[in-house]
């Protein structure tokens, strides 16, 4: 067992569910045991998903290892970025305020509707005929 003093947090987006386990460090983040820049393969969904490191100013002084599954690949960006930002925030809660401005403390809840039976989708309706 090590040493290091580990935050440990969960954030959500959409369907997709990711764990985060941060303690100091060099800057190493993993998702999924792969680097972030080639699990996400974009540059705008590598920085989403780092955005919380970025704005507290902590790139370079803490590792952090991801676990994500469920859903896309946006969605899971915003599952990484909900979970880091939580993760910052017990790791430092003195950051807090600076996540909560950013909205990266608060979680997404925007999700897809349900379709609803006897209709083609969630809110699209069959053609009404009156004769």
């Amino acid at each position: 067992m090590s040493d290091k003093e580990i935050f440990v947090s969960v954030g959500r987006r959409k369907t997709a569910i990711a764990r985060a386990r941060l303690s100091r460090g060099t800057g190493k983040i993993l998702v999924n045991d792969k680097e972030v820049e080639k699990y996400f393969g974009t540059q705008p969904l590598t920085e989403a998903a780092l955005l919380p490191v970025a704005t507290a100013s902590l790139q370079g002084a803490v590792d952090a290892d991801i676990t994500v599954k469920g859903g896309g690949l946006h969605g899971q960006a915003g599952a990484v970025s909900h979970s880091l930002s939580r993760a910052i925030e017990k790791f430092n809660p003195e950051l807090r305020a600076v996540l909560k401005k950013a909205g990266l403390i608060t979680r997404d809840p925007r999700a897809k509707e349900r379709k609803k039976s006897g209709q083609p989708g969630a809110r699209k309706r069959f053609q009404f005929s009156k004769r």
